[in-house]
């Protein structure tokens, strides 16, 4: 499976999900005009991709972490849904048994996205890891 690159507009985040590393990052700014238009393919995308991991863990014993990265700098209230929508994935993949982890990263003058970043993660029960950019 192909890597996912799309890069950022003035209204959407960078996404980077490269398939060799297992570094998956989303990055900069998500208020765009029609969030369901952005986030869906990129979802979609995730969920194929557990097909990857599923041949990874079962048939080369490999259950390498997949990491995956909020750089956020800004979202808006229909991007966040997004994003919950793209944990859920994620919380499902850990209940399948599949190594995820998860980094917030929070620029230390602004409190609302950490703030932002541990409610997503107590909804979605699931541990982030929070890093000061």
């Amino acid at each position: 499976m192909d890597s996912l690159t799309i890069k950022a507009t003035e209204d959407s985040p960078e996404i980077l999900f490269d398939t060799a590393t297992n570094h998956f990052a989303i990055s900069g700014e998500s208020r765009p005009e029609n969030a369901g238009k952005f986030y869906a393919p990129i979802i979609e995308w995730i969920i194929k991709f557990e097909g990857i991991l599923y041949w990874k863990k079962n048939e080369k014993a490999d259950n390498s972490p997949l990491y995956f990265e909020f750089k956020l700098e800004y979202f808006n209230s229909t991007s966040a849904k997004y994003i919950m929508d793209i944990l859920l994935v994620l919380k499902k993949f850990v209940h399948q048994g599949y190594n995820i982890k998860i980094e917030w990263y929070y620029d230390k003058r602004a409190d609302d996205m950490l703030d932002a970043g541990k409610e997503f993660s107590e909804m979605v029960e699931l541990s982030f890891d929070f890093v000061e950019m």
